[in-house]
């Protein structure tokens, strides 16, 4: 019998951090959410748990100033049974803050490398861009890092439902051909529509649980 497909049943929030000592003490796999201020990044996380209000979705670039940690629950029915588990959805405050000074910037700059290249428990980083345009200097910068870094990135091309079909498939090929991307490394998302939802869950699970270490 295959195996179905993963859906996340279950979400809440854990805990916000700046430092280290902040971070929830249990160790789980995690799937840190970064992109620039405005990506629609919180509206992607409550579409992904369908559940609204889990992040907090605001009209002000660079609303998120902590690391959140959100527990989620995923299942799929496997060989007849129910097969579940359990890891952390890690939202990053965005790169290119747009109202803010100077040492706020460094500041959390600071604390969003530290978390990224010192987490013992960081299986992917889920890197939002926005589809409508191009991708912008501090895009490219944040992707060329984390891979720098060791770590496995997805990227997930935001507001898919603001082109039509065909230039949201162009703007797709264009990231693919400027980032250097395989098909699997990207994924265009609508939040308003939940386009491509059990997709971007299913490559999440698969990197989690290819480090075999998602909590079962």
């Amino acid at each position: 019998m295959s195996k179905g497909t993963w859906d996340i049943i279950r979400s809440k929030y854990v805990a916000s951090a700046v430092r280290a000592d902040q971070y929830p003490h249990d160790k789980m796999i995690e799937a840190a959410f970064i992109g620039r201020s405005n990506v629609g990044k919180s509206s992607l996380i409550n579409s992904l748990c369908r559940r609204n209000g889990l992040a907090r979705v605001s009209a002000t670039p660079g609303k998120t100033q902590t690391i959140n940690f959100y527990e989620l629950e995923a299942k799929r029915v496997s060989e007849g049974l129910d097969e579940r588990a359990k890891f952390y959805l890690v939202d990053l405050p965005g790169y290119g803050f747009a109202r803010t000074n100077r040492n706020n910037k460094e500041q959390w700059s600071g604390f969003i490398s530290k978390y990224l290249s010192e987490s013992e428990n960081l299986g992917l980083v889920c890197q939002l861009i926005d589809i409508r345009h191009k991708p912008m200097d501090s895009d490219l910068e944040c992707y060329h890092w984390l891979k720098s870094c060791g770590l496995k990135v997805q990227i997930v091309l935001t507001k898919a439902d603001k082109l039509s079909k065909s230039a949201a498939m162009a703007q797709r090929a264009l990231f693919i051909r400027e980032m250097g991307l395989s098909n699997q490394n990207i994924i265009a998302y609508s939040s308003t529509q939940h386009t491509t939802r059990g997709e971007l869950i299913g490559r999440i699970m698969d990197v989690l649980a290819a480090d075999a270490a998602v909590e079962e």
